[in-house]
């Protein structure tokens, strides 16, 4: 299920969030994409040894390698990896931003990403593969939304493959391209018990873990809820929660 937009317009900018898409894609851009044989793959992985979280190198530097519990929020493994994390961010986290602040919200953002980051090590501190990707950052501002606009509806397009039109209509009118309004609570809780039970998964056949790194979406998400309130103006929070 993929988020479109919600139904929670805001008041104002949202100056940290455009920031984050903008140096995101500007990063994408200007990074060694491995495309063109050799020299090209050893560029990419010289890049990705400098400036990816790499859990093996962590802990045995972690001073030295603290700079790519920042630096590894702005890289990305390809398009799709790109334009996922970033209509998830358009989504989500300018109401948030709205809610806090933008200084509260840039660190609230920011160290979000850095514990996601380092759940993800804690769960493979040897690994030699590099974490790259927003997406432990964009689930803090999704455990955030979640509490703070839990009533909002969020547009989803739901592929047919995934919920049968037929069963389907049974449950709700069916509209035109499987589009549907779902309540935010709905949406990222069904979001965050994916999280959940994939990261459960992966403790159990450590084979299974692929290239998603599911304990930073944990941890990013687990930050957010417990922390949100933490980050926003007492009065901010009461109108937030209203909404």
């Amino acid at each position: 299920m993929f988020p479109l937009r919600d139904d929670n317009p805001r008041r104002g900018p949202a100056p940290f969030t455009w920031l984050v898409i903008g140096v995101n894609l500007v990063v994408f851009l200007l990074q060694p994409t491995g495309a063109g044989g050799f020299f090209a793959q050893l560029e990419l992985f010289r890049f990705l040894q400098r400036w990816a979280f790499v859990p093996g190198e962590f802990f045995a530097a972690p001073f030295a390698e603290a700079p790519t519990l920042v630096t590894s929020l702005f890289l990305h493994g390809g398009w799709a990896h790109l334009i996922g994390n970033l209509f998830f961010l358009w989504v989500f986290a300018d109401n948030v931003e709205e809610t806090m602040g933008t200084a509260r919200f840039s660190l609230f953002y920011l160290l979000g990403g850095v514990a996601a980051t380092l759940l993800h090590g804690l769960f493979q501190p040897a690994s030699p593969v590099p974490l790259v990707g927003a997406s432990g950052a964009i689930s803090a501002a999704l455990g955030a939304y979640i509490l703070l606009f839990p009533r909002n509806r969020v547009l989803t397009l739901v592929p047919p493959l995934i919920v049968p039109w037929l069963v389907l209509s049974f449950v709700v009118r069916v509209p035109r391209f499987f589009l549907f309004w779902i309540p935010a609570w709905l949406y990222i809780g069904y979001w965050a018990l994916i999280q959940f039970l994939e990261a459960g998964n992966g403790l159990l056949m450590p084979q299974g873990m692929g290239n998603v790194a599911w304990w930073a979406h944990v941890g990013g998400f687990v930050y957010g809820v417990l922390l949100v309130r933490r980050f926003v103006p007492r009065g901010a929070a009461r109108a937030a929660g209203a909404s």
